[in-house]
């Protein structure tokens, strides 16, 4: 018998529970309501590097990457919803098979280098 795959959302609380440590991570339920854009995004520096959205794995990643993980098959740009496709975003399918931990510390590391 297989086992049931992990909801996102669990999947993601694992990425908050983890980065969740380091101090210079803010979590969106540390923010006041005018200064949030999602219930689950997480900020280093105060610049957002993983959000869940409907479901999906949202990060913030060199462009060359992000069309690497493409071509890979592994997500697709992200549309925030107004028909433009964010360069250095990436949204990933709850069934990727890309580890969402590895690609969270990954975005939280490339958006804190760019001071």
């Amino acid at each position: 018998m297989s086992q049931s795959p992990i909801a996102p959302e669990e999947r993601y609380r694992t990425i908050v529970e983890a980065l969740g440590t380091n101090s210079d991570v803010t979590r969106s339920s540390d923010l006041p309501a005018s200064k949030r854009f999602g219930s689950s995004e997480l900020r280093i520096n105060n610049k957002i590097f993983a959000i869940l959205v409907k479901g999906r794995l949202v990060v913030k990643l060199p462009k060359p990457r992000v069309e690497a993980l493409i071509a890979a098959g592994e997500g697709e740009r992200f549309d925030p919803g107004h028909g433009r496709l964010m360069k250095e975003w990436i949204s990933l399918e709850p069934t990727s098979e890309e580890g969402w931990l590895p690609l969270a510390r990954e975005a939280m590391e490339f958006v804190a280098s760019k001071r």
